[in-house]
């Protein structure tokens, strides 16, 4: 019987293996994916109190530092968690693993355009991650659909390697924070396409050829050229695997108390899969350090 398991190894679930597991508990974490989740797609982390540093930097650097007090760490994704008066089952294929504790932070995944040519493209020129594909379009045109903080941020990645980015923006003002549109009107390469959404995928020869646009208000098409699409149109919480559970909401994010407790005891969850105002990774870390410290305090 482990002590806890943490689903989803972001900056929630490292910090909560990490307090639980410096408290003297059996931790295992669980994932998909590589350890530090979105941080690894992350160029440059600028609002971490104390630290400026690179996304995957930060992801090694909680990986090691949770590992070093015993937590493990198994590459898996969960299909399904049962829950039991004392106890919770959780299931990675055939495979079974008792806790007494579950920790939830599997996160979000990126919400596509839902346009023709974008999932058939997808990984050959239109891409969810600037930081993993970028290089790869060296030089060339690129667009960039979204108005928020990763839209944004992306845009300003993408600038220093290729040789221009169109931003698409559905409304006629950005939503991205002062710092960073400052930043981004300092960029020349970088032009702005406001009241603006995306249509369809062009595709010449098998790649990439550009991005049809139709304009907000009059319903109008037109074509902008571009090798590369990076939609950064939204995120939605990873919780299918949980919904027979009965702790997520209308949108699908799991809700939990002050002490990150979902209605089902002994299950908890934190970062950006549970319903709160700010994701960022300074409050996942918060989140993880409230459950596992709490967690702990149930063991003794």
């Amino acid at each position: 019987m482990i002590d806890l398991i943490v689903v989803g190894a972001g900056p929630a679930g490292l910090t909560a293996a990490l307090y639980a597991s410096r408290a003297g508990a059996s931790v295992l974490v669980l994932d998909g994916g590589a350890p530090g989740g979105k941080m690894n797609l992350t160029a440059e982390i600028e609002n971490y109190p104390g630290l400026i540093t690179k996304g995957p930097e930060l992801a090694y650097a909680m990986y090691e530092q949770c590992l070093s007090f015993g937590a493990k760490y198994e590459y898996g994704e969960v299909s399904r968690i049962e829950h039991h008066d004392d106890h919770q089952i959780v299931y990675v294929g055939d495979q079974a693993y008792d806790a007494r504790y579950v920790f939830i932070a599997t996160g979000t995944k990126e919400r596509h355009m839902g346009i023709p040519h974008e999932e058939e493209m997808s990984g050959r020129g239109v891409s969810y991650c600037a930081v993993c594909d970028g290089p790869f379009f060296k030089n060339k045109d690129v667009c960039v659909i979204g108005g928020g903080n990763s839209a944004i941020e992306e845009a300003i990645y993408l600038s220093d390697i290729v040789a221009k980015v169109h931003v698409i923006v559905r409304r006629d003002v950005l939503r991205a924070d002062q710092y960073l549109v400052n930043k981004l009107q300092t960029k020349e390469n970088i032009e702005m396409h406001y009241l603006k959404k995306p249509h369809e995928v062009l595709v010449d020869n098998q790649k990439v050829a550009g991005l049809v646009v139709e304009d907000s208000k009059t319903g109008e098409l037109s074509t902008i050229a571009a090798q590369g699409i990076f939609p950064f149109i939204g995120l939605d919480p990873i919780t299918e695997f949980v919904k027979d559970l009965g702790i997520i909401n209308d949108k699908g994010y799991i809700e939990v108390d002050a002490n990150q407790e979902t209605k089902v005891a002994g299950i908890f969850a934190g970062g950006d899969v549970v319903d709160k105002q700010l994701r960022q990774v300074v409050t996942a870390a918060n989140d993880g350090a409230v459950a596992g410290q709490y967690i702990a305090s149930l063991l003794k």
